[in-house]
């Protein structure tokens, strides 16, 4: 199952992932991203924790502007090309 951090204020990202069975982690700290297959950020405060360029193993997605279903697409479309 893979595994994907989102920021806690993303509340309908989270549900729309879980729904499809998607291990969801709320990211506090750049820890919580550690052991994540892709993590989705709000876009709001761009790199406030470094995830653009601290998480090397993990696609990070900025929903800024995106529907929960636009980033389910995307967080499927990343995972698919990298499985």
């Amino acid at each position: 199952m893979n595994r994907v951090g989102v920021e806690e204020s993303l509340t309908d990202v989270k549900s729309a992932l879980q729904e499809k069975g998607y291990d969801v982690v709320d990211l506090h700290t750049m820890d919580d991203a550690a052991n994540c297959d892709c993590c989705v950020v709000t876009g709001q405060d761009q790199n406030v924790m470094g995830m653009t360029s601290d998480v090397p193993d993990a696609s990070v997605i900025q929903a800024k502007g995106m529907t929960a279903d636009d980033v389910l697409h995307e967080v499927e479309e990343r995972l698919n090309r990298t499985s």
